[in-house]
């Protein structure tokens, strides 16, 4: 007997709907939702290899202690029991000797984060951090000090916009369906697409132009397109003059950073960059300079996100069709949004976060997300207080965070290390105790509140159940709770108890998702009146060019630009991004997806190449000064001679996955841990590495 089930996939960050066709208990077909416009039975290669996570005989079982040195694999089975009151046991002793500060939880933001950020301030903790800081910290910090939202309360609309630029922003390799198919359909319709990158990728290929720019200069560009818009009246004056402050003071600024300024630093010609500025007017409003998804390249990423996003305020591309909008939620039509446990009122924690968030060091990066690496400077230096305990959920602390073995060095410095994951990561490799958490077909998650032009929410549900001894993250911090005696603040048995306790007071009941996975709660797009009605969060309640927050903070709006400096002859700009097949650090132990893309090589330019006696294939030894690997050379003309790229996830350590095990070289190791101190992105592209033949 068949039966389908309408949910969520969950083998990357961007939870796309899908329908699941179920046989005699096993998942028979994945394909896109085909209720969900944008979607339509669309998905990814990573979505459609859902199965083989599913079923992958190396995923992780049972509940595991470590039973030698840490790092070493080797492990005991344990029941659920023995694995939680041993780690009840362990924060107990962590809390009683150092308070509940000292405990830290790292994520990769999911359905359930609000539990973890309640467990974790019923703990009487400030230190829950996302993996959305590491990717994209500074974008959400440049959103802000323009409107007041951040970035995830933010989109764009893509299909009917006429013109698009992209900042290395690799669309058609980091793939969201329907960001894809909402792309393709603008350009279909006649739209242009302008593409940013050192290298070519997929996404340049697809472009009506693409710049190979010098690596680190996009800052410069933007500032000599600013000069062309100012000095020839090419904005939007009438929503300029009725929403934006601090025009003045840009066009002062931009004056000596003219098109010829900008192509002696970008290597652009000045009469493309006059012309870029000239056909995005004439297309305006209906325009996207795209923001960006992951914005930490720099150490001034701050100031090239805000430049992307004064571009749109220029071109008046704000609550327009075709541009960028506020994302809407359920109150813009007179109703409730799902609750979550954070919404509850929960202990205050005592003193600073560990990792400068708020203080005089970081005083504005977002601390909902918090800045992962400088959390690890704290559990070294044990300053501003010891930090002990790290509980890690579905997050790959190892292969994320800018240098491997300084993260190596912080979690020697730990009493405890918990993962809770599906697959054995580096970081579970490396914990105190593993707890296996259900996937995405085997539970019922949280729901998922979709704001947007059209609010909806959407529910995953459980299609089978568990296949082995796993359980879900909200029920394995449920069950901590109470060994920990805060269980007052989770108040639900099951997640069918926590969904029901979630949807009152919306006006939805779970038997509303059953036939499409989803309910909506307006039927039209919902954009603001751009006469009287944008809703701008600034103190001034105007866009800020010149911001408040960051003058505030003693942080300048508009800083001089400051040359990129050229690596020496032996030496290259270390760049690295993704590829089609693979989420982050996640999936390259995939029985799929390791057969397309088995190991990630080195880009480098066939010229540099030359010089050091490097051929297409062969082993070179990249090193840095955190780290060296050894990887297969790609030898090609397709990348900027200043640059090396990579794709990022590789150099796997845990045995146990043994697709991916020492396959490719880890960025990670490679990468110093450079911070943005106004964004608080890590400066994922501002290591310089030397190559040469192994």
């Amino acid at each position: 007997m068949s039966k389908t089930f309408y949910s969520l996939c969950f083998m990357c960050s961007i939870r796309c709907p899908i329908q699941v066709e179920v046989a005699n208990g096993r998942v028979q077909w994945v394909q896109g939702n085909p209720h969900v416009a944008g979607i339509e039975g669309s998905l990814c290669p990573k979505g459609a290899a859902g199965t083989a996570l599913l079923y992958d005989h190396q995923r992780l079982h049972t509940p595991l202690i470590r039973d030698g040195e840490r790092g070493s694999g080797q492990w005991r089975s344990v029941s659920w029991d023995e694995a939680l009151d041993y780690v009840a046991g362990k924060l107990k002793a962590v809390i009683d000797t150092h308070g509940g500060r000292s405990v830290a939880l790292v994520e990769r933001t999911n359905l359930s984060t609000h539990v973890s950020k309640t467990f974790l301030k019923a703990l009487g903790s400030p230190n829950h951090h996302t993996h959305d800081a590491l990717c994209k910290g500074s974008v959400n910090t440049a959103c802000r000090s323009l409107f007041g939202y951040t970035d995830a309360q933010m989109g764009m609309q893509y299909d009917k916009a006429k013109h698009i630029v992209l900042y290395g922003r690799n669309i058609f390799e980091a793939v969201a369906v329907k960001e894809v198919n909402n792309l393709m359909t603008a350009l279909a319709n006649g739209a242009q697409l302008t593409y940013i990158d050192p290298r070519v990728t997929v996404t340049a290929t697809k472009a009506t132009r693409h710049w190979m720019i010098r690596p680190g200069t996009d800052l410069a560009l933007n500032y000599g397109l600013m000069h062309v818009v100012l000095k020839e009246r090419l904005y939007d004056e009438a929503f300029v003059d009725r929403w934006v402050s601090g025009l003045s003071e840009l066009k002062e600024f931009v004056r000596p950073y003219t098109p010829e300024w900008a192509e002696a630093e970008t290597g652009i010609p000045a009469a493309q960059i006059v012309k870029l500025a000239r056909d995005m007017s004439r297309d305006k409003p209906a325009v996207i300079f795209h923001f960006g998804y992951r914005g930490a390249h720099h150490i001034n990423e701050i100031y090239l996100r805000r430049s992307i996003l004064i571009l749109n305020v220029l071109m008046g591309s704000i609550e327009a069709p075709g541009g960028l909008f506020f994302k809407k939620g359920p109150g813009e039509v007179g109703r409730k949004p799902a609750r979550k446990l954070t919404d509850q009122s929960l202990p205050k924690t005592e003193g600073p976060r560990a990792d400068g968030v708020g203080g005089k060091d970081l005083p504005l990066p977002d601390a909902s997300h918090g800045v992962p690496q400088t959390l690890i400077d704290a559990i070294l230096t044990e300053k501003p207080y010891p930090v002990k305990a790290l509980i890690i959920n579905r997050f790959d602390a190892l292969k994320s965070i800018p240098d491997t073995n300084k993260t190596k060095k912080a979690f020697d410095n730990l009493d405890l290390i918990v993962c809770i994951d599906v697959n054995f990561s580096d970081s579970a490799w490396y914990a105190d105790v593993v707890l296996p958490e259900s996937t995405y077909f085997e539970r019922t998650d949280c729901l998922q509140q979709a704001n947007g032009l059209k609010p909806q929410m959407f529910l995953r549900p459980q299609v089978i159940p568990p296949l082995h001894d796993t359980r879900e993250s909200a029920i394995i911090l449920l069950q901590l709770a109470r060994r920990m005696g805060i269980e007052q603040y989770f108040p639900y048995n099951t997640m069918e108890e926590l969904v029901a306790w979630q949807l009152e007071g919306t006006g939805f009941s779970r038997t509303d998702f059953e036939t499409k996975g989803f309910v909506a709660y307006a039927k039209d797009p919902i954009f603001w009146d751009r006469k009287d009605g944008l809703k701008i969060k600034t103190p001034s309640g105007k866009i800020e060019l010149r911001s408040s927050l960051l003058e505030e903070a003693g942080f300048p709006s508009f800083p001089p630009y400051e040359p990129v400096p050229r690596p020496e002859e032996d030496r290259f700009r270390l760049v690295v991004g993704r590829v089609a097949a693979h989420t982050h650090i996640s999936t390259q132990n995939n029985p799929y997806l390791s057969e397309l893309y088995p190991e990630n090589n080195l880009w480098i330019n066939k010229k540099r190449a030359a010089k050091l006696g490097i051929a297409d294939g062969q082993e070179v030894q990249v090193e840095s000064r955190c780290g060296s690997g050894v990887i297969k050379a790609f030898v090609t003309d397709l990348i900027h001679p200043e640059a090396v790229f990579m794709v990022h996830g590789f150099g796997h350590e845990a045995r146990e996955a043994t697709r991916c095990f020492n396959k490719g070289v880890a960025d990670s190791v490679l990468q110093e841990s450079i911070t943005d101190p106004v964004g608080g992105s890590p400066a994922l592209h501002d290591t310089f590495v030397t190559v040469k033949a192994a």
